[in-house]
């Protein structure tokens, strides 16, 4: 063969390589767009009646996003771990699903949990969503929380039970008691709370604190016998239902009115067994309760579709879980915006979450966003129901928690 065959046959190889590579179709430019949530949960342990259907609401979200295209194409991967609410399956859980690609966000039930990950979580920055906890609203970082926190909560139940007493005509402050569960982050409502219900001048008496799984009552209400409100709070269904039911047991519930916070009776779980015990009871919450949850549009389309139930087979928490997806969705459209896909990482998604405040992210499951540069709130706003019948009623629109984190010495 000649030289100049060679030549030739090189020149057309070649040629012909390049064309190969101008004219094929880059083969990963066909594979979906893909964004992660991680959700480190809780589905068989303590608070399982709370967190298992959040998730399933995000896990339902996801899905209707990704059916209709995804978030300007970008679809959306829910990763979801049952940790039982155990510390070191949590931490193993982390570390598994750290590196996917593109996780953009992620749950953490478990405030300790959310503690001890804190440093690993400024090395592969992301926004988190913690538990109420006052720490996480104080101490601005990548720590979001769904709602208002504990003492926020307890403030506003001050505030209510102010105005009430004074609405009878009554002289003088009520005489108030507290209840919760044995545990750091269900006496978190103290921090700051003590201090604003001094400010505010009612009579506090000792709060209770009780190991969680107690089945009776009895020891702790007796000692609070005398308080003319008593405010449940950080007990998970069906801890608050048990409460009262043992307080209607014991004659206390004629007397006295009580006030249960965003973790109280659900519609299809306590309420379903002592309806009768409940009548009357309060509950704050931070997202749609009741009978206005079952009317949600939204709720009754991706439970009826992804459940395959009737909506009034729905419980609470799966509408706080839209809400949580609804953000996520409104971060993730901010972050496609300013940075697009291919250089979108957690830290950006950090930054689009504090661009929500004062946005109307949830179709009205929750009151106007609060995340930003100085907020973890998820909202400022709670929204009051009350036991009637065999139904929970809203009693309240949306209303402003007062501030009593703030005056707590961090």
């Amino acid at each position: 063969m000649t030289l100049l065959k060679k030549a030739i046959m090189v020149s057309t190889a070649i040629f012909l390589l390049l064309t190969f590579f101008v004219l094929i179709p880059d083969i990963s430019s066909g594979e979906d767009k893909e964004v992660a949530y991680l959700s480190l949960g809780d589905y068989t342990g303590p608070t399982a009646s709370v967190v298992s259907f959040v998730d399933m609401a995000i896990e339902d979200y996801a899905k209707f996003v990704n059916d209709k295209g995804g978030v300007n194409g970008v679809k959306i991967k829910f990763i979801g771990v049952d940790t039982r609410y155990d510390i070191a399956r949590a931490v193993a859980a982390y570390k598994k699903y750290a590196l996917t690609p593109r996780l953009l966000g992620m749950n953490s039930n478990n405030s300790n949990v959310a503690r001890i990950l804190e440093p690993m979580i400024k090395r592969n920055p992301m926004p988190v969503l913690v538990p109420a906890e006052g720490t996480f609203a104080v101490n601005i970082g990548y720590n979001f929380l769904p709602g208002q926190c504990y003492q926020n909560f307890f403030g506003a139940a001050v505030d209510w039970i102010v105005n009430d007493w004074k609405t009878k005509g009554k002289n003088g402050m009520p005489t108030v008691g507290a209840i919760s569960w044995d545990s750091p982050a269900a006496r978190d409502y103290l921090r700051g709370g003590l201090e604003y219900a001094k400010k505010i001048g009612i009579n506090l008496l000792e709060p209770e604190s009780l190991p969680p799984g107690t089945l009776d009552h009895t020891t702790y209400l007796t000692r609070l016998k005398s308080a003319d409100y008593i405010y449940i709070t950080g007990l998970v269904e069906p801890g608050q239902t048990n409460i009262i039911r043992d307080a209607h047991r014991l004659g206390i519930t004629t007397k006295t009115q009580f006030i249960c916070d965003f973790l109280g009776p659900i519609m299809g779980l306590g309420l379903k067994t002592h309806a009768q015990a409940l009548q009357g009871a309060l509950i704050q919450t931070i997202s749609l309760a009741g009978t206005d949850f079952f009317a949600h549009p939204l709720v009754k389309e991706i439970w009826t579709k992804y459940r395959k139930k009737p909506v009034n087979e729905a419980v609470r928490p799966y509408g706080l879980g839209l809400a949580i997806a609804l953000n996520y969705e409104a971060a993730l459209k901010i972050a496609l915006r300013d940075v697009g896909y291919d250089k979108i990482n957690g830290e950006t998604m950090y930054r689009a979450y504090q661009k929500l405040e004062g946005k109307e992210t949830t179709q009205g499951l929750q009151g106007p966003c609060a995340y930003s540069l100085n907020s973890r709130l998820g909202s400022r706003e709670i929204r009051w129901n009350q036991v009637k019948g065999e139904a929970i009623v809203p009693v309240s629109g949306w209303i402003k928690a007062p501030d009593a984190v703030s005056m707590y010495k961090w």
